[in-house]
């Protein structure tokens, strides 16, 4: 597949999806894979970060994405920042970390979820919560500043 049909069968997947701030899912989307470019990922790690959440949120089957034309290193990535029911925030960054190219995704993701602007429409307590979550997980991962 190419970068502009991931774009547009990950844009399908999430129709109708909003993130918590009421925002459609695909600006999500857009921003960590234009994340994922900026910090100077390669093709792979961009189709990675514009399927990031696909699999996690059930907009796209493990089974499609073991299907597509992708290649195996853009599946691994998906795969290690997908989480997993039960699963402790220490196995999911020991699994990004383990994968090569997962971090710069996970990256990615992390900054625009923790972007103050994008908090900020959040009620207090909510903006609290999850600036916490997306902290320990950048501590978890290792990215500190």
């Amino acid at each position: 597949m190419t970068l502009a049909q991931v774009e547009a069968t990950a844009r399908a997947a999430h129709t109708g999806q909003t993130d918590k701030a009421g925002r459609p899912y695909a600006e999500h989307l857009q921003a960590v894979a234009e994340g994922v470019r900026a910090r100077g990922g390669d093709e792979e790690q961009i189709a990675a970060a514009w399927l990031h959440d696909a699999v996690e949120d059930d907009a796209l089957s493990a089974q499609w994405l073991r299907e597509a034309a992708l290649s195996s290193r853009t599946k691994d990535i998906v795969l290690a920042v997908t989480k997993r029911a039960g699963e402790s925030p220490e196995a999911y960054a020991e699994r990004i970390l383990a994968t090569p190219g997962a971090l710069l995704v996970k990256e990615s993701d992390l900054a625009h979820n923790a972007d103050p602007v994008r908090l900020g429409v959040l009620d207090a307590a909510n903006r609290e919560r999850l600036t916490e979550k997306y902290a320990r997980m950048r501590a978890l991962l290792g990215l500190v500043g």
